[in-house]
Order: C-alpha cells, then sequence, then structure tokens
C-alpha cells in the first residue's frame, strides 16, 4: 500500500466523524420534533461506526506503509476516544432546554433553530472527537497543528452556549482568549523546530534531532522551539503555567461540556505531546553515525527539567486548589489539573514503561471523571444544574443508585484498591521510579494522599450525611440518558479493574511498531539510520 493511501485509510474514522457531525448539525435544526430526539442515537452510532472504521484500518498493512513516527498510536487512542464520546452522548441530552422543547411542540413559542441545542452540541462534539482523533495520525507539524485546531475550536463554542447565557459566554469568551494564546506559542514553536531541523515531518525532524543529539547535542533553537510548544499544548491539559482557566470554565459551563471538557483536551494534549517528545528521542533511542551505534541519554536536559517542574506544581497546585472548593464543578477543574501532573510524569519516564502507563492511565480517569459528572447532569434542583456539595448531601435515600456509583467513582479517582484509578497509579509510578525518579514518586504520593480529603466528600456526603433543606429539594432529570451513561461508566470502572492487565497489554502494543529511517551525512555521503525503539 502506498503511503498516501495508507494514511487515507487510517484517518477513517475521522472521515466517519466529519460525516456525522454534518448529519446532525442539519437533524437538529430540523422542525420536526422526532428528527430532532433522534440527534443523541445518531451521533452514538456514528461514534460507533468510527470505532468499527479504526479496527478495519489498523487491521489492513496501512499502519506499516504510513511512515507514522507512531504508526499504531491511533489504535489505541482512538477507539478510547470514541467510547467515552458515546457516554458523553448520553449525558449531552441535558444539553436541551426541556421546558422550551415542550414550548416548541405545543405551538405555545414559534419554532426558533438557532434556540435548539442539541443539534449543535452533538455537531461541534463530533468535530472535536475527530480533531483529537486526527492528533494520533499526525505526519508533520501542520497536520498537528490543524488537528490541535479542529479539536479545540467547536469546544469554544460548546462552553459559550449553555443554560446560564451570562456564565456560559463569560467561560467561553476566556477559554477562547486563552486558548488563541496557547495555539499562537505552539506554532511559533513549531516554526523555531522548523528552523532547526529543515523539515516539518515527524519522522524527519526526528531523525535530524538524533543526529543532532549524537553528534553534541541538539540546538538551542530547538530547545527553545520545543519549550515553546509543550508550553502552548500544556493549555490542553490545563498544565502549569497554563492552567488557571480551567475552574472558571469548567463551573461556567454546562454539565454536558464540562464532562466533555474533562477528557477530550487533556487527550489531545496527551497525544500530541508524545509525538513532540518522541522527536527529541527518549532513553533508548539509537543513532547510527558512521557505522557506529551511538546510544541517546534521552530527553534534552533542559526539556527533561522543564517537564519535571511542570508535573510537581501542577499536581501540587491542583490538589491544593480543590481542597478549599464547594462546587463540585471547580473541585473537578483543579482535580483535572492534578492529574495532568500524574500524566506528565509519566511522560519523563519515556517509552519503556511510561507511555503505555500513561495511555492506561487516560483510560481510567476518563471513565471515573465522566460518571462523576454524568450523576451531577442526571440531577436538577428547582431545574437547575446540581453543582455544590450541599446539594448531593443524602443522595442515597432519594436516588440510591446514583449515590453508590457517585461514590465508586470517586473512591476510584483517589486510587483506592482494587478500583481501577488504583492500578493505573501503581502502572504509573512504577514506571516513574524505574526510571530513577524517586523523589518525583514521593511527590506524587503525597499528592494522592493530599485528594483523599476532597475525593471522600463524594463518597462521604452522599452515602453517610444527612440531607439539609437545600438536598431536599434535588431530583433526577426527565432523561434517563444521563443516569444510563452513569451506571454504564460505574460498571465499566469495575470491568476495567477486573481486566487492567489486557488494557495495558493493549496500550504496551499502541508503542509496539519501531520507525527507522536513513539519511546521508554531509562529509563523507556515508549513511546514518536513526532506529526509534519502542518495544519493552
Amino acid at each position: 500500500m502506498d503511503p498516501t493511501t495508507a494514511k487515507l485509510t487510517l484517518i477513517a474514522p475521522e472521515m466517519v466523524l466529519c460525516f456525522g457531525a454534518v448529519v446532525v448539525a442539519v437533524l437538529g435544526l430540523m422542525q420536526n420534533a422526532s428528527l430532532r430526539r433522534s440527534v443523541p442515537l445518531i451521533s452514538a452510532l456514528f461514534l460507533a461506526l468510527s470505532v468499527v472504521a479504526c479496527t478495519w484500518s489498523y487491521s489492513t498493512d496501512a499502519a506499516e506503509s504510513s511512515g507514522l513516527l507512531l504508526p499504531y498510536l491511533g489504535s489505541f487512542a482512538k477507539p478510547l476516544i470514541a467510547c467515552i464520546a458515546i457516554l458523553l452522548v448520553m449525558i449531552g441530552g441535558t444539553a436541551v432546554d426541556r421546558r422550551l422543547e415542550a414550548a416548541f411542540d405545543s405551538g405555545r413559542v414559534p419554532f426558533e433553530a438557532v434556540r435548539v441545542l442539541r443539534g449543535e452540541f452533538h455537531a461541534f462534539m463530533l468535530l472535536s472527537v475527530a480533531g483529537t482523533m486526527l492528533i494520533a495520525s499526525a505526519t508533520d507539524l501542520i497536520w498537528l497543528f490543524l488537528a490541535l485546531e479542529l479539536s479545540s475550536l467547536p469546544s469554544y463554542v460548546m462552553v459559550a452556549v449553555g443554560r446560564h447565557a451570562r456564565k456560559a459566554q463569560e467561560a467561553g469568551v476566556k477559554y477562547f482568549f486563552l486558548g488563541a494564546m496557547s495555539s499562537a506559542v505552539f506554532l511559533y514553536g513549531f516554526a523555531l523546530l522548523y528552523g532547526a531541523t529543515g523539515t516539518l515531518q515527524c519522522t524527519e525532524m526526528a531523525e535530524v534531532l538524533s543526529r543532532q543529539a549524537a553528534e553534541g547535542g541538539i540546538s538551542t533553537l530547538a530547545i527553545v522551539g520545543a519549550v515553546m510548544a509543550i508550553l502552548g499544548v500544556s493549555f490542553k491539559l490545563a498544565a502549569v503555567p497554563m492552567h488557571f482557566y480551567a475552574p472558571d470554565v469548567y463551573e461556567g459551563a454546562s454539565g454536558p461540556v464540562t464532562a466533555f471538557l474533562g477528557f477530550g483536551p487533556k487527550v489531545a494534549g496527551i497525544l500530541a505531546l508524545i509525538l513532540l517528545l518522541s522527536m527529541l528521542g527518549w532513553s533508548g533511542h539509537a543513532a547510527v553515525l558512521n557505522g557506529q551505534e551511538v546510544k541517546l541519554q534521552g530527553l534534552p536536559a533542559p526539556i527533561a527539567a522543564m517537564l519535571w517542574m511542570m508535573s510537581v506544581l501542577t499536581m501540587t497546585l491542583g490538589n491544593i486548589g480543590a481542597l478549599l472548593q464547594r462546587n463540585v464543578k471547580r473541585m473537578l477543574g483543579y482535580s483535572s489539573i492534578a492529574h495532568s501532573g500524574y500524566l506528565m510524569m509519566g511522560l519523563l519516564a519515556g517509552p519503556e514503561a511510561g507511555l503505555d502507563a500513561v495511555l492506561f492511565y487516560l483510560v481510567g480517569y476518563g471513565v471515573m471523571n465522566t460518571v462523576v459528572l454524568a450523576v451531577l447532569c442526571a440531577l436538577e434542583r428547582n431545574g437547575e444544574e446540581v453543582e455544590t456539595l450541599e446539594d448531593i448531601a443524602g443522595l442515597r435515600h432519594r436516588q440510591p443508585l446514583l449515590a453508590w456509583t457517585l461514590a465508586l467513582a470517586a473512591a476510584s479517582l483517589v486510587g483506592l484498591p482494587p478500583m481501577i484509578g488504583f492500578f493505573g497509579k501503581i502502572y504509573l509510578f512504577t514506571a516513574v521510579l524505574e526510571q530513577g525518579q524517586t523523589a518525583l514518586v514521593i511527590i506524587a504520593a503525597v499528592n494522592s494522599a493530599v485528594s483523599v480529603f476532597y475525593y471522600m466528600q463524594l463518597v462521604v456526603l452522599p452515602m453517610l450525611a444527612q440531607s439539609n433543606p437545600r438536598s431536599e429539594t434535588v431530583t433526577a432529570v426527565q432523561s434517563p440518558w444521563p443516569k444510563f451513561a452513569a451506571v454504564i461508566g460505574g460498571v465499566s470502572i469495575i470491568a476495567l479493574a477486573i481486566f487492567a492487565q489486557p488494557v495495558f497489554e493493549a496500550a504496551q502494543r499502541a508503542f509496539r511498531a519501531p520507525s527507522v529511517v536513513a539519511a546521508s551525512t554531509d562529509a563523507d555521503a556515508s549513511k546514518v539510520t536513526h532506529t526509534i525503539t519502542l518495544d519493552r
């Protein structure tokens, strides 16, 4: 299979989702109520089709022929993104104003397509998911930049369109301008990397940088470009120093959008960082110069030091901020920052153990965080979203199934055994410890202990606390789908804990295929071969 055909084959899931976004956007504007109500089901159908397309595309020899730096990364990341997105579709039913829908159906209010949010929410979500998937198949920096923008731009609109118009619009404007700034930063970093290497292709850039590392060190221009690119991408992760927007945006966005923001941008940022760091060269990569193999010492010292510091500050500031919150969505915003710190810690460990642990951790975190927000979206108080800790006090007496599900997800987020969160942290911390980063693991363990204090509020208050006048008015929403998503997610938490080892092995296979590229040296025209070994 030629490289162009191979690349088109690998992006078949993204093609399915882009077509699906057009379909659901049109259906969402229909005056017929039955067609509008079919949008979530059709969105879930297109997401399921994208999983099928992904399975088919990676069953061919397209990955081997594509020339990608990490050809099998998408075989794990794309189905993961689509499966979590199906849960988000179920939660997204609450993005519709039910009272307005009833008024349209009864004829009391003239139909206005622009006031029906269901189609827009799902169309933008499908486009953002497609952009996140495209990152895993990026062949060059232009592709990577466009994929990051496709994953980001729809989310800006999703944040601004919510029930609380003023609060949602404020969050949307803040999110947009900070996102635009981060895009400028990593785009400038990409320009510097191009200037330092003379190429935009990921495999060629990895070759040039590995040659520089073997011959005396990566150029200063490339280091500065990589620093700027990493700082720009850290916005997607809500990592220090681009973290401060997350709590405000999480609070201002509607519940379904907050659920999406808790997973989609984080996956996009992690995938982009994995590609960028792979181009810089991990420990264990080698360059063959004039017939002699030269082992690379790993990431450049300034990059490794920056990632170490960002990881520590991100997890620490995130956990401290979460301790001070009474608003559950703001608490989850800060906890999302903390989890980004754990993920960046795994990136330091490199491909020998760290990267598969990072992907495994993403699986657990995506399900757990989505379940917590699904429970919140399944509840309402006087027609408004449930947001504060006081709202969920004594939930077991009114909604026992949701209370147990919330407690399960919160306990797993803490990392209590035998939950999936426990296995995620064990794999991650072990990988970092094997690389000699003992101090970093100790700091992460202390931060995990700190997180117990705020996560356990999501266990104790619903299960053991007495109801208060505020929580007595909390009821279930009309739509059964958020509750259904929460239950499915709760079952998934248990299932992932049981089948943790097979999932981890699948994450390992995402990095199994080495890329081998060749180039000629300048003096004696001898060949230089850069071998990237990602197998264990």
